[in-house]
């Protein structure tokens, strides 16, 4: 009886084998070919908008950081006190190294020239910032809310810069080249 049950499932698993190999490859791609594909208005609506909207989306994540970084390189001095409150050395050049990670990032994310590494270090920055300065469950009851909404606004920031990183800055870029990533 195993033997029976065995040889059964070994059977099963030759045929489901080659009939994936029967699809796979050039084959697949023919058969997906014929598969038609459902698409509503608003689905041709939004990939006539795709670039556009790619470009606008990448510009509204890198604004803030082009921003904050052009900042702390032109005001060294209220932005070292401003870092040191946090508990940071007072040190103008962590300033200015932060102030050039900021801009520089930023315009990468802008116009998607190195875009994926750019997205991930701002986003590993926003979490380390994030944790420094906005540190509401240690505050009173009457300073936690304002501190928690800038706590969540990065941690979506974040959570943005992590999709860019890991999808890429998409069609509308600089370092696209057609592909779309």
């Amino acid at each position: 009886m195993a033997n029976r049950v065995g040889t059964l499932v070994t059977r099963r698993y030759l045929i489901a084998v080659r009939f994936l190999r029967a699809y796979s490859g050039s084959r697949h791609r023919e058969w997906q070919a014929t598969v038609p594909r459902v698409t509503t208005r608003e689905t041709s609506v939004l990939d006539n908008l795709r670039v556009p909207i790619t470009i606008v989306g990448r510009l509204l994540l890198a604004l803030m950081f082009i921003l904050s970084g052009f900042d702390k390189l032109i005001h060294i001095e209220g932005n070292t006190a401003y870092m040191a409150s946090g508990g940071l050395p007072a040190l103008p050049a962590l300033t200015v190294a932060v102030g050039l990670v900021e801009l520089i990032g930023g315009l990468a994310v802008a116009t998607g020239f190195q875009a994926r590494w750019a997205a991930l270090a701002l986003a590993l920055f926003t979490l380390v910032a994030s944790f420094i300065y906005h540190r509401y469950w240690s505050l009173p009851a009457d300073q936690q809310m304002i501190q928690q909404l800038l706590f969540m606004k990065n941690m979506a920031v974040a959570g943005g810069l992590f999709l860019l990183a890991a999808l890429g800055p998409g069609p509308g870029s600089a370092g696209s080249r057609g592909s779309g990533r």
